[in-house]
């Protein structure tokens, strides 16, 4: 049973109080996208021009306010009040008085804890379509990925449904008479989350939903999650809190002892620096960092996969995914080949509006993304990158860059090496296995990696301790598009937190190895006498 606080540092998904980003605006806009009759369906989520970002058991925010602007169009969508340190303080104080009731709840009745994350589910179902455009809207991913977001929200809670009759303990066998010796798994406390921009609900879906079944409150789509499940289920409000702010927020609760658990997802950079205050204080942490993930395409490999998988992992979302292939190895025999057949594709990817059902490639997140993305390109060409196509800042409103691929560039080159959370693919080119094997490993991050190859004996030594060093090792699929059944994370600078499937709920929960002599002698462990 925990409590759950989430945070978010974020400037424009402060609507879904979703995102992580480092740059905040504040602003007094006489012109809002949700005054204009196309945006009206933002109402139907409880959104006005002006917006509480404060959740505690009641709606509140006195800090700064700040706007979140549509990175399509670059126009202010509404604006958000933050919270105060002293908000932040009354939040964590009310949360614990709620943990009170909710862990009665689950004491009495664990499946109970299902049926919650089963009618939050059902809650997102009916709100699916208008949450996936304020997804789309917030972050500039297209449509019909804004609401496949969601919908693995609703997936994970179905997952979880399941999981929380299943979760626990193994009884072991004592060595000693008349004695049993189990695992029993408990709650770890209060549960800080601070998401990251890119998937403002798909991954706090996937530590809302899996915390909750361990006994945690976690929930932060509050006007859908407040009216249609913890009133109808009598449960306090201030068990779903949330806190919009800045890095004063987030480096409080990095900093609280009464934080157990805090959960990062974003930069490598900045979960650092989470990192060392959270361990600092000896507090527990769940990082999901970057990503400087490869597809290496031997000789053998059908091409007719490897295309469109190079294209879609490096492309979707604008290479804005933490799983986005940055890196695309080809042997040497069809190099050329993939190439030309890769940049073609890329020249028909269709751009435009992240609405327009036929979109296929949105805006970049911020115009500072847009900066890092042309900063990147000249880089490359200095260490003697050949640019094969795209470059380009795209002459229309947004923050749109042409999707780019670069070859003749040394696996070790500095640029290389650096994941650039931009639509930019660094082509290399390799002979031998060993030789793909060793570049896939040599970045600092860990987190996806996949070959595509018809050689068995090769794909077991992929999967082996000589192969892939990553948390995601896979086989003739792209780098992205994890499923919410495993568990999904990585190494090394990557961060080694897992989250959604597998056995990731034990992150949420502490382990207690238990001893219980039901006999009337004291036997001692190793034949121990003490007499």
């Amino acid at each position: 049973m925990q409590r759950c606080l989430t945070v978010t540092v974020a400037r424009h998904s402060r609507l879904l109080a979703h995102r992580a980003v480092s740059v905040r605006q504040a602003a007094a806009m006489s012109s809002l996208l949700i005054s204009q009759p196309k945006y009206s369906w933002l109402k139907e989520l409880g959104l006005s021009e002006d917006n509480h970002g404060v959740y505690n058991g009641t709606w509140g925010g006195s800090g700064e306010v700040v706007t979140s602007y549509c990175p399509a169009n670059n126009e202010p969508i509404a604006r958000v009040r933050q919270a105060t340190m002293a908000e932040y303080e009354e939040t964590i104080q009310k949360s614990r008085e709620a943990w009170k009731v909710w862990a009665e709840v689950s004491r009495a009745n664990a499946p109970k804890r299902g049926e919650i994350v089963r009618q939050i589910g059902d809650a997102l179902r009916k709100k699916i379509k208008v949450l996936g455009s304020l997804v789309s809207l917030e972050m500039g991913k297209i449509y019909v990925e804004g609401v496949g977001e969601v919908q693995e929200y609703v997936d994970v809670c179905d997952y979880a449904v399941g999981l929380s009759r299943m979760i626990g303990g193994p009884i072991l066998p004592s060595e000693r008479p008349g004695h049993a010796l189990i695992e029993q798994w408990n709650p770890v406390g209060l549960v800080g989350i601070i998401t990251a921009f890119n998937f403002p609900v798909a991954v706090y879906g996937w530590n809302n939903a899996i915390a909750l079944i361990c006994g945690n409150t976690c929930v932060k789509i509050f006007r859908i999650i407040e009216s249609e499940v913890l009133e109808q289920n009598n449960l306090p409000g201030a068990i779903c809190s949330m806190t919009c702010g800045g890095a004063d927020i987030g480096t409080a609760m990095a900093k609280d002892e009464r934080v157990d658990l805090l959960s990062f997802t974003g930069s490598t950079h900045v979960g650092k620096m989470v990192a060392m205050m959270v361990q600092e204080r000896f507090g527990r942490q769940l990082l999901e960092l970057g990503g400087n993930n490869a597809i290496i395409v031997f000789e053998d490999a059908d091409l007719n996969l490897v295309v469109p998988s190079a294209v879609f992992a490096s492309v979707g979302t604008a290479g804005q995914r933490c799983t986005t292939t940055r890196r695309l190895m080809l042997h040497e025999s069809v190099h050329d080949t993939v190439v030309e057949r890769v940049a073609k594709a890329y020249k028909q990817v269709r751009i435009g509006d992240p609405w327009d059902p036929s979109t296929l490639y949105g805006p970049l997140h911020t115009k500072q993304a847009v900066e890092q993305y042309l900063a990147a390109i000249e880089k490359a060409k200095q260490q003697g990158g050949t640019l094969i196509c795209g470059g380009k800042v795209m002459d229309r409103a947004g923050n749109y860059v042409e999707p780019t691929i670069i070859t003749g560039l040394p696996h070790d080159a500095s640029i290389v090496q650096t994941e650039t959370f931009v639509p930019i693919l660094y082509v290399l080119k390799f002979k031998t296995e060993d030789e793909a094997f060793a570049w896939n490993n040599e970045v600092k991050q860990g987190l996806s990696s996949s070959i595509f190859t018809k050689d068995m004996g090769r794909v077991f030594r992929w999967l082996g301790p000589k192969g892939s060093d990553c948390g995601i090792v896979n086989v003739n699929i792209p780098t992205s598009g994890a499923e919410i059944g495993g568990a999904f994370g990585g190494e090394k600078h990557t961060g080694g937190g897992r989250e959604s499937g597998s056995d990731s709920w034990k992150q949420y929960m502490r382990r207690s190895t238990c001893t219980i002599n039901y006999s009337k002698d004291l036997p001692l462990a190793q034949g121990i006498k003490f007499e």
